[in-house]
C-alpha cells in the first residue's frame, strides 16, 4: 500500500524528506506565541494536578468554553485510525460520523483516509502519535499537532478544525497551543470503552456496551467515543450504527461549526 509522499513544500520547510517516527521533531512556526501559553507543570499519565483551575478533562471532566463535549443527537465518533478495519466500517455506516485520525496512520493509509473524506464524514486530528499531551513540553505538543496537520493536508488537502486529545489528556496549556493552530478540542460524554474488549482477559463485553448504547439512545443526545483500529470495535460499531440509526451528526454539525479551517 502506497504511503502519502512528503510534499515538496513540506520538505523545503522542514528539511526532511520522510515522515517522522513516534517522536516527531519540533519545527518552529512564526504564529506560535510562547508568551501566551500558560505555565502549567507537566504531568505523567494517570496523575492529576492539584489545581483544578488548569481545567483537566481526564482528571476532573473539566471543559472550557470552546470544548465540544456533547451533541443534540446521539452520534458516533472514532479514534486512532485510519486502519485496515476502517474500510469495512465505512461500507456499513448509514450516517455521518467524525473520525479523529493519527498522523502516523494517515500517511500509512491514505486511500482509506480519502475514502472517509469522499463519503462525507468529518476528519479531525488525534495528534501525530497518540502521546499524552500534558506530559509533553510545549515544543513536543506543537510537534504532535503540526505533523498531524501536515499529514492531513498532504493527504486530504485540508486543515483540521477539530482535534481530540489522546486519553482525554487536556488542560489549559494544551488548549492554548491548539488554539494557535485554529483548532478546538472535542471530548465526549459517552465513553463506550470498546477497546477494553481487546484486553487480556477482556475487561468489557459486547453485551455491556450495547446495554449502554440502549440507555444513551433513550437519553437521545451525546457524543460516543469509539475506536476504528480493531476488528472487534469496528464490527461492534456497525451494530451500534444500526441501533442509533441514520439521524446522527458530525461534530461540526453538533455545534453548527465549520468542517475545516481551510480546504484546498
Amino acid at each position: 500500500m502506497a504511503t502519502t509522499p512528503v510534499p515538496d513544500w513540506l520538505q523545503k520547510f522542514t528539511g526532511l524528506n520522510s515522515w517522522p517516527d513516534m517522536n516527531p521533531p519540533y519545527i518552529p512556526l512564526d504564529f506560535i506565541n510562547f508568551a501566551n501559553i500558560p505555565n502549567i507543570p507537566l504531568r505523567a499519565p494517570g496523575t492529576c494536578p492539584t489545581n483544578r483551575l488548569q481545567c483537566s478533562f481526564d482528571c476532573f471532566k473539566c471543559v472550557s468554553h470552546d470544548d465540544v463535549y456533547t451533541c443534540p443527537r446521539l452520534s458516533q465518533t472514532f479514534d486512532d485510525g485510519p486502519s485496515k478495519f476502517t474500510k469495512n466500517l465505512l461500507k456499513h455506516l448509514h450516517s455521518k460520523a467524525t473520525f479523529f485520525t493519527l498522523g502516523l496512520n494517515v500517511v500509512k493509509n491514505p486511500d482509506i483516509y480519502l475514502d472517509i473524506k469522499n463519503r462525507g464524514h468529518l476528519l479531525g486530528s488525534h495528534t501525530w502519535s497518540h502521546k499524552f499531551l500534558p506530559s509533553l513540553t510545549n515544543e513536543e505538543i506543537i510537534a504532535q499537532f503540526e505533523w498531524s496537520i501536515w499529514a492531513m493536508n498532504a493527504t486530504g488537502h485540508h486543515l483540521p478544525k477539530w482535534y481530540r486529545p489522546p486519553y482525554g489528556g487536556i488542560d489549559d496549556r494544551v488548549r492554548a497551543i491548539a488554539r494557535m493552530f485554529g483548532m478546538q478540542a472535542v471530548v465526549w460524554d459517552h465513553d463506550s470503552f470498546d477497546w477494553q474488549m481487546e484486553s487480556k482477559p477482556p475487561q468489557r463485553t459486547k453485551k455491556q456496551i450495547l446495554n449502554d448504547i440502549s440507555r444513551w439512545k433513550d437519553q437521545g443526545r451525546g457524543i460516543i467515543l469509539e475506536h476504528d483500529v480493531y476488528k472487534s470495535t469496528t464490527d461492534l460499531a456497525i451494530e451500534i450504527n444500526k441501533i442509533i440509526g441514520p439521524n446522527q451528526m458530525t461534530v461540526a454539525e453538533c455545534v453548527d461549526g465549520i468542517n475545516y479551517v481551510k480546504e484546498f
